[in-house]
């Protein structure tokens, strides 16, 4: 994206602003099979940790518990993630595009200052690379927290016990939620999102199932 960046619009100097939203919209069709591949390594990585950490958790369950939970049906939820982190990956060079639009009717509507406008569109690398962190941050989090759910509501599970990290870094809405029981169909919303344990941006809490059969 900054090779796009800087090949079309060098030093900021923004002279064919649809042929470098054509090339960013191109790119992001161009990158759907990396796209397919990364979030496939990415969703199957976090399946084998969710796997070997079930099997470590089901020793406490019992035999039949951790079997029923080992072989939930967890391929729709894993195909599901993968295509929506697909979409993730490619809106970054989608939304650069838009943001280039933005930034050219910017110039022409406004009539900002060239300096301005040139600095804004050099961002538009680092802002790239900022949301791309975010969201494989996110997205790992989010998809081994999926997969939690799916494994523990296939065994019964009715909800669970939020668990924070216990740090300075934890939001003061996240750490409000420590050791509260929070069920499956209702998720909470914490500063204006909807969502479980560990899928909010940046989140690093996680769900501990509870089994009303077994009192865990």
């Amino acid at each position: 994206m900054g090779v796009l960046v800087n090949g079309l619009a060098p030093n900021g100097q923004l002279t064919n602003a649809s042929a470098l939203i054509r090339a960013l919209l191109q790119y992001a069709e161009i990158i759907d099979p990396w796209a397919r591949n990364v979030a496939g390594v990415m969703v199957n990585d976090v399946a084998r940790r969710d796997e070997s950490l079930w099997k470590t958790a089901g020793k406490m369950l019992g035999r039949e518990l951790k079997k029923e939970i080992l072989y939930a049906p967890t391929g729709r939820i894993l195909s599901q993630l993968q295509d929506e982190q697909v979409s993730l990956i490619k809106s970054i060079p989608e939304e650069a595009a838009e943001r280039v639009h933005r930034l050219a009717e910017m110039n022409i509507v406004t009539g900002a200052r060239a300096a301005t406008i040139a600095k804004e569109i050099m961002a538009t690398e680092g802002v790239s690379k900022s949301k791309a962190m975010l969201i494989a941050r996110t997205e790992t989090s989010r998809a081994a927290s999926n997969l939690v759910q799916a494994r523990a509501q296939y065994a019964g599970s009715d909800g669970y016990f939020w668990r924070t990290s216990k740090d300075s870094d934890v939001r003061p809405s996240h750490a409000a939620m420590e050791g509260r029981f929070v069920n499956w169909n209702e998720p909470p919303t914490l500063d204006k999102m909807k969502g479980h344990a560990g899928c909010f941006p940046n989140c690093r809490c996680y769900a501990e199932p509870h089994f009303p059969t077994l009192g865990v």
